[in-house]
């Protein structure tokens, strides 16, 4: 599936949110969107990915 992952085009296998995160190296915190629509943790492994959708994933910094 082809979709547009923090502003760069990718090909997943994934089908949910939850195994993007996955199959994307993405671990911790995180703070996730789908097509402008945060979309929280506990909702990640229901929600479903379309084709071209657009997904941001945004972890904290610290630092000062």
């Amino acid at each position: 599936m082809k979709i547009v992952l923090n502003g760069e085009a990718r090909d997943v296998a994934a089908t949910t949110l939850a195994t993007l995160l996955e199959e994307c190296g993405f671990s911790g915190r995180v703070a996730t969107s789908l097509n402008e629509t945060f979309v929280p943790a506990t909702m990640r492994d229901a929600q479903a990915l379309n084709d071209g959708d657009r997904i941001e994933v945004v972890a904290p910094m610290q630092g000062g």
